[in-house]
This record gives structure tokens, sequence and C-alpha cells, in this order.
């Protein structure tokens, strides 16, 4: 519906009546509270994102996975300071590692997380 539109006249009585209703609304308001853990997830992905260095790893991954002294190189950094990158995005779900003899190899866990990145250039390029 767009914002000239207004509702049906069902909804439109219905809303007017969750406004002089208080526990109505409230009522309302809590059946589409989002659950403590689904904001916790949430809160953990958008802090993941929230490092310059960590957005800088996602990006070097967008096109292969890398090995971690590959991601020395990316980020300029010694190997302790790209372990704890990586760690708190694997912590967040958006990376994913394997071994292959002494060497660790990460890669992107879904593309989903090209999405986030991709809205967020788009979101900060119409600022």
């Amino acid at each position: 519906m767009s914002e000239t539109e207004s509702p049906p006249e069902d909804a439109q009585d219905a809303l007017e009546r969750l406004y002089d209703d208080p526990a109505a609304r409230i009522a309302a308001l809590q059946d589409v509270r989002p659950s403590e853990q689904d904001v916790a997830g949430q809160e953990t992905v958008f802090k993941a994102l929230g490092n310059e260095d960590r957005l800088r790893v996602l990006e070097a991954l967008r096109d292969s996975e890398c090995c971690g002294c590959e991601l020395q190189v990316v980020l300029d950094a010694p190997q302790s300071t790209v372990a704890t990158h990586l760690r708190k995005l694997k912590e967040a779900g958006l990376v994913k590692s394997r071994k292959k003899g002494k060497w660790s190899y990460y890669r992107i866990a879904d593309t989903a997380v090209f999405e986030l990145l991709d809205l967020a250039h788009a979101i900060q390029e119409d600022a």
C-alpha cells in the first residue's frame, strides 16, 4: 500500500480502536515484538560488520577463499589481529573455515553477506 492510499475501512477501524484502547494497543505491540534470541543474533552480526578491518576481510573473500596468511597481507596486520577478526566473523556466522595441513582457509558462509554489504554501499551512496 502506498503512503497516499488509506487502509481498507475494516483495517482503519481496527487501527482507530487500537488507539482508543491502550491495553489492546499494548497487546498488539507485544505480539509483534521480536524475540530476544532474534535480536541478539542480529546484534552479533551487526557488531561483526561494525569494524572496517572485518569489512575488508569480507570484501577480500568476495571472489574466493583466502588463507589466513593472505588476509594478513590484506589487513597489513599481525596474525593475532587477523585471527581475532576471523573469530568474530565466524561467531557471527559470516565466514567458515577449513584446515588443509597447517593452513586455515576462510570463505563466506552465505552469499547473503554480500547482499548486506551491497545494501550498505547503496544506502551510503544515496545519503
